[in-house]
């Protein structure tokens, strides 16, 4: 890597020397020259090459909308170089100067944002990671603590952890239907982490350095027109356009459209209390008629039931929130549920899911699986605990470590432990019908049944319990 960057390094400084001659006749810029050979520059080059290439090259081979997000990531990258190198030329700016340097950055990231907008395509998710990943270039807005903005790295970061939930719906979806996307979803993911943050981290941790003797940024004003009877002054700058890098907290909010529910409530304060009421007249009144007898028949009652039944039943959900919690919910009859690389700080919550089987690859904090019916979990390691709560018929296998298994108020639970999960503490509470699987001798699991049932007997003053034994006979 360093004689790379040698080689570089004395290749534009050979560039710069030839140039040197005749530069005033020819008009070239020095300074820009200087400016794209900087260390920091072609480091982002390499990132260029290297994450945003290897994206783009897979994204080819998939073609359609992905193809297209993708192709406006590479721009987004390319027009963040060009700032960068006008950075080095140009003198700090206020606000106002601020988003209009940034602005041909900031009409890639809203080509990125429209793209998402309209009728939800097939690859809605894809468009959304791209979409919610690009505000991570918004790091090169970074002037300081009181812009109310994390710092570079930090914002990098955060960016994409809101990126990364769509990020990881591309990669559940195409697991076991396309290798390219999802070879694209974690390429995706290298670009910013480790790929931008550590860019960042390496060249501008406290945001981008500023020239001091540079150029100022020009700020296009366009003028009101003249008055015929007062003498005109200098016209106030205009606001800002809408932008990721500025907030609208400036604007008043009693000039500011209603939107939401705001809107809603503004329409109907609009209009009379009545208006668009009819009058009921004596015949439309329950009391006068015919087809309300005032009793429900057993048909009715069964059609209500069975409506109510239906309405319970929740939509799934497969999917880490925030990045520390894997949601699995409402899964019915899904026997390839696969969690892939987990981390220990994160847990696994499983719910309502009935007739299924997840496997969890790795090490997690915890694992809780409530209210589920006739569901396989097998997992690797876990730090803290195993809970199973509200449950039937359920089967959990550990193929690593468990230093503790709670079952409370469940029945008919089958454990599988490993050698290495034999010590785990298994504390049960209001279940029945749990049975403990252990390798044997020869590798052969032996069942072992919990008890379920105690004697309590008065001595010496105070209660003994002893669990009730059965025999195997």
């Amino acid at each position: 890597m360093e004689e790379k960057l040698i080689q570089r390094l004395e290749s534009a400084v050979a560039r710069l020397e030839s140039l040197s001659v005749g530069s005033q006749s020819r008009g070239i810029d020095l300074d820009a020259m200087a400016a794209s050979t900087d260390p920091s520059i072609i480091a982002f080059e390499d990132l260029l090459t290297e994450y945003v290439g290897k994206v783009s090259s897979i994204a080819a081979k998939i073609g359609g909308q992905v193809q297209d997000i993708t192709n406006v990531l590479s721009e987004s990258f390319s027009v963040q170089k060009e700032l960068l190198i006008k950075i080095k030329q140009t003198k700090k700016p206020d606000m106002v100067g601020l988003a209009e340097f940034l602005k041909p950055l900031n009409e890639k990231l809203m080509k990125a944002i429209s793209m998402t907008e309209g009728r939800r395509s097939d690859f809605f998710n894809h468009l959304k990671s791209v979409a919610e990943s690009l505000t991570a270039l918004a790091w090169i807005a970074y002037v300081g603590k009181d812009m109310g903005m994390s710092m570079p790295i930090a914002h990098v970061e955060e960016s994409w952890q809101a990126a990364e939930f769509y990020n990881n719906k591309v990669l559940v979806e195409y697991r076991n239907k396309d290798a390219n996307h999802v070879e694209w979803a974690r390429a995706l993911k290298e670009l910013y982490i480790p790929g931008l943050r550590d860019y960042v981290k390496s060249h501008y941790p406290l945001g981008p350095v500023w020239s001091a003797t540079g150029a100022a940024v020009s700020v296009s004003v366009s003028a009101p027109p003249k008055a015929a009877s007062k003498p005109s002054g200098p016209a106030p700058p205009p606001p800002p356009p809408a932008s990721l890098f500025t907030s609208e907290s400036s604007q008043p909010s009693s000039s500011r459209p209603k939107v939401g529910m705001a809107a809603v409530f503004q329409e109907i304060g609009s209009k009379p209390v009545t208006a668009g009421l009819r009058k009921v007249t004596d015949d439309m009144k329950t009391k006068n008629r015919s087809d309300r007898a005032g009793f429900v028949s057993a048909g009715e009652k069964e059609v209500r039931a069975s409506a109510a039944s239906v309405s319970k039943v929740a939509p799934p959900k497969f999917e880490l929130q925030m990045g520390r919690k894997w949601v699995v919910e409402n899964q019915i009859g899904k026997k390839d549920l696969l969690i892939e690389k987990c981390d220990s700080k994160q847990t696994v919550y499983i719910f309502g899911c009935k007739d299924s089987v997840l496997q969890i690859k790795g090490k997690v904090n915890n694992i809780t699986v409530d209210k589920c019916t006739k569901m396989g979990v097998v997992f690797t390691d876990v730090v803290a605990a195993c809970e199973i709560v509200n449950c039937n018929s359920v089967e959990v296998q550990c193929q690593g470590t468990a230093p503790t298994i709670s079952v409370d108020n469940s029945a008919g639970c089958q454990l599988y432990l490993s050698k290495d999960s034999l010590e785990a503490s298994i504390t049960t509470a209001k279940s029945s019908e749990i049975n403990v699987l252990v390798p044997g001798p020869d590798n052969d699991l032996v069942e072992h049944a919990l008890p379920q049932q105690y004697i309590h007997s008065f001595e010496d003053g105070q209660f003994l319990t002893t669990p009730v034994s059965h025999s195997g006979g």
